[in-house]
């Protein structure tokens, strides 16, 4: 499908799901955009948004819970300044859009805050639902096309089942599988003020698979999984054997941990979801708004060295398929890839149109927004950190005492200091440059900004997540995708339960 054909077919879409079906032109919309203007404001944009969703799982053999859900609406937004005044409804309906169009341009002359104000059409009532348009032009990362359609109702349920049948028969320790199988149909059209119309049609699935393991009375977990913007087909024989067999092989790991050291040493992070934490302790000091109001480490330091020589981190919205990739941002705007920190000095930060307008530089692709009952704020996309020259292995045996963090579960950050707590969820204690032993209860905590500066070796195996991330701020969450090569960094602090 070629650009036009694309950006075609995803407003036909989009004039099918969200405009049509309700009675609402263009001239409706264009009407809106007036009606805010009648208050001097500096951009004000609409945001219609069309989602069905579906999730199925399993647990304890049988598929026991399945849900679907149609949720649609539209978020009406006035910026004047560097105040930003919103209003949603979720109906639509010519006279819905304009009561949120009144309302937006009622609280846009009073000065008041950006937190939005629901509209309420007391006819025919929807649940929310999102998902994004295509500018024309633009290459497509992915196909628009509905991912929940192309399996039947029994072939899902028949997908989890295979999920636990190649789970338990990899290994007689496993005593309880849990698999979950999600889906997502996304439209999204986007009106400006200043005559921009683009539209989207983002497909997303994920598949997640947990099992337990027994031996001698103690338990122990493992989890695997994956997706990206496709449709269900992507979870073929293969990829379920992979899911369920790296579930299984990291739970019989843990089974054999013994208590992770505590104390300052150097820490080896593995390659691909250990990117998480460059997301959490770096990605998010470095966008627009919160350097613009000065609260990140990184505020004021665009030039300076902020990290060790041959350290890049790069987003890239615009990478085919990718759980975080767009082929428009929430603000109609193009996705690109955008270097952040090059050779270990600070290139850049993450803007929406907002941030960059105050700010007086270039949008970078980057605003989104959790639906369209949200404000719209710079977010992360697909961000990584470029590979170096090392093999991951002389890294590994480059320790004489140390910690090697294969993967993680949870973690936490201070977007204000930097400072970071992440949990292991696989690692080895290493000795004289060899693993010696899994162990259990490692936490890794340290400084973003600082964790950065010590960076020592950089491997040449580049991996991203295999697409399971999901970011939250400011009680939003969008799906994105992290990665890295493998790591040594020195002294960190690391916790343990030895």
């Amino acid at each position: 499908m070629t650009p036009a054909d694309n950006a075609i077919a995803s407003l036909a879409t989009a004039n099918r799901l969200l405009l049509e079906p309700h009675g609402l032109l263009e001239s409706d919309l264009h009407a809106a955009l007036a009606e805010i203007h009648g208050h001097r404001v500096d951009f004000a944009d609409l945001y219609f948004q069309y989602t069905r969703s579906e999730a199925w799982s399993l647990d304890e053999g049988m598929v026991k819970s399945g849900s679907f859900s149609i949720d649609m609406g539209v978020g009406v937004r006035a910026i004047a300044g560097e105040k930003t005044a919103f209003a949603y409804s979720d109906t639509l309906s010519p006279a819905a859009l304009m009561e949120a169009a009144r309302t937006t341009r009622s609280i846009a002359r009073s000065g008041g805050s950006a937190k939005g104000q629901r509209i309420r059409d007391h006819r025919a009532r929807i649940t929310r639902q999102r998902e994004v348009f295509q500018c024309a032009g633009s290459s497509p990362l992915y196909r628009p096309a509905d991912p929940i359609e192309v399996l039947s109702a029994s072939d899902k349920v028949a997908l989890l089942m295979e999920v636990e049948r190649v789970a338990r028969a990899e290994d007689p320790r496993v005593v309880q599988v849990m698999a979950s199988l999600a889906g997502e149909y996304d439209v999204v059209l986007v009106m400006r003020s200043d005559g921009r119309l683009a539209s989207d049609v983002r497909p997303l699935v994920r598949l997640s698979v947990s099992v337990i393991v027994e031996s001698n009375g103690r338990r122990e977990q493992g989890s695997s999984g994956g997706g990206g913007r496709q449709d269900f087909r992507l979870f073929n024989q293969q990829t379920i054997e992979s899911y369920a067999k790296e579930a299984v092989r990291q739970a019989l790991v843990n089974l054999e941990s013994r208590p992770a050291p505590a104390g300052t040493m150097p820490v080896v992070l593995g390659p691909g979801w250990p990117g998480v934490l460059l997301h959490e302790a770096v990605g998010h000091g470095l966008e627009g708004d919160f350097n613009r109001k000065g609260s990140s480490a990184f505020a004021g330091r665009i030039g300076q060295r902020v990290a060790a020589k041959g350290v890049t981190v790069i987003d890239d919205g615009a990478m085919p398929g990718r759980r975080g990739s767009l082929n428009v941002d929430d603000e109609g705007n193009a996705t690109q890839r955008n270097v952040l920190i090059e050779d270990g000095i600070l290139c850049g930060y993450l803007q929406d149109s907002h941030n960059a307008r105050l700010m007086g530089v270039p949008v970078t692709g980057n605003g989104r927004r959790e639906s369209y009952a949200h404000l719209t704020m710079p977010r992360m996309t697909n961000t990584f950190m470029l590979a170096g020259d090392k093999a991951p292995e002389d890294i590994v045996a480059s320790l004489d005492r140390g910690l090697y963090a294969v993967n993680f579960g949870g973690g936490q950050v201070d977007i204000t200091s930097g400072k970071f707590v992440f949990s292991a969820s696989e690692a080895y204690w290493v000795e004289n440059g060899k693993i010696q032993y899994p162990v259990k209860g490692a936490t890794i905590i340290g400084n973003g900004p600082d964790a950065l500066t010590r960076v020592t070796l950089i491997g040449n195996d580049l991996e991203l997540d295999p697409g399971i991330g999901t970011c939250g701020k400011e009680g939003q969450s969008v799906p994105v995708g992290v990665g890295q090569p493998t790591l040594r960094l020195e002294g960190l602090t690391v916790g343990g339960t030895g």
